[in-house]
């Protein structure tokens, strides 16, 4: 038997209808990974390898004029990665040394192969750069007191680097042989490793730095502030070498006497003999035209035969 339908029944079909239409919708769900909560941006990757290649730099020059020898550094790779795998990547022995960020909680890392350790010793004490017979022993006490200053002008050159982002205060707390030694972060715990690849002379090597991502995070809040808003000012030097490089371009000078307008219906009429008549004085300035834009006004005169433009400072 078929079910009839009267005007209330349908009338509440329509009502609860509209009611079920009217509640608002259910936000949708978006997936979230919680282990990489701490990964930094890309921008701000991007402005961590420029601040390394402008550290690679300083250090090429600083390095190179203390060890009195030929010191070239190159920014290899920037990585996020965790500090099990960093520690997994470095060789053994070596050379580790841990980093106060004062004003800042944490520490970060440095590393320093003993393919270039055992050569920069060399040169400290006298000799040529020689040692990499050596570079599978481990470091002593006595070398390591030789190497404070060395690390001391490292860290010197990357406080500079950073100085544009905030000011950090890289301290040395201790120095090992044995990267496992430093389990002073989780093997889980979120770092930026920065390698650099260093020529010493003949030989070459590694410097590998860690700072984790949260502290980076921390101090990243200045990124945009501070690093991506700030203007270099040019030198005087700078500006000298740019206005040599600059006097040999040629420019494009037109010496224009601007007249009333023409309208396209008399300009397409104007038939041979036709004559236009200008309100223009023959004392009237001109307008000298550079690559199309006006930046003098003078008047023509002849000079020597030629006509020439002589700039007037008044209109």
């Amino acid at each position: 038997m078929s079910q009839r339908l009267n005007q209330q029944k349908i009338d509440d079909v329509f009502n609860r209808r509209k009611a079920k239409s009217s509640e608002p919708a259910s936000e949708q769900a978006v997936p979230f990974d919680f282990r990489r909560s701490d990964r930094i941006s890309k921008a701000r990757v991007s402005v961590i390898q420029f601040l390394y290649e402008d550290f690679a730099r300083n250090l090429s020059m600083s390095l190179g004029a203390y060890l009195r020898s030929f010191v070239t550094a190159t920014v290899c790779s920037i990585e996020q990665l965790k500090y099990g795998a960093f520690l997994e990547g470095l060789p053994s022995p070596t050379c580790v040394v841990a980093l106060s960020l004062l004003p800042y909680e944490g520490n970060a890392l440095m590393e320093m192969n003993t393919s270039l350790i055992f050569p920069i010793l060399d040169l400290i004490l006298g000799g040529r750069g020689k040692g990499g017979e050596s570079s599978t022993r481990e470091i002593t006490i006595i070398e390591k007191s030789l190497l404070d200053t060395v690390f001391r002008l490292i860290l010197n050159d990357l406080k500079e680097a950073w100085k544009g982002v905030a000011a950090i205060n890289f301290q040395i707390e201790s120095i090992e042989n044995d990267p496992h030694m430093l389990q002073i972060f989780s093997p889980n715990e979120a770092m930026v490793a920065v390698s650099i690849e260093l020529h010493l002379g003949e030989h070459s090597g590694m410097l590998n730095f860690a700072i984790p991502a949260m502290n980076v995070k921390t101090i990243g809040q200045t990124f945009d502030q501070q690093w991506m808003s700030r203007k270099v000012q040019p030198t005087e030097a700078g500006q000298a070498r740019m206005l040599e490089l600059l006097r040999t371009v040629e420019f494009i000078c037109d010496a224009q006497l601007l007249g009333p307008g023409l309208s396209v219906r008399d300009l397409l009429a104007l038939e041979i003999g036709d004559c236009l008549q200008f309100d223009c004085s023959l004392n009237q300035k001109v307008d000298l035209l550079v690559n199309g834009t006006s930046k003098f006004r003078g008047k023509i005169t002849s000079g020597r035969n030629h006509r020439v433009f002589a700039v007037s400072n008044g209109e």
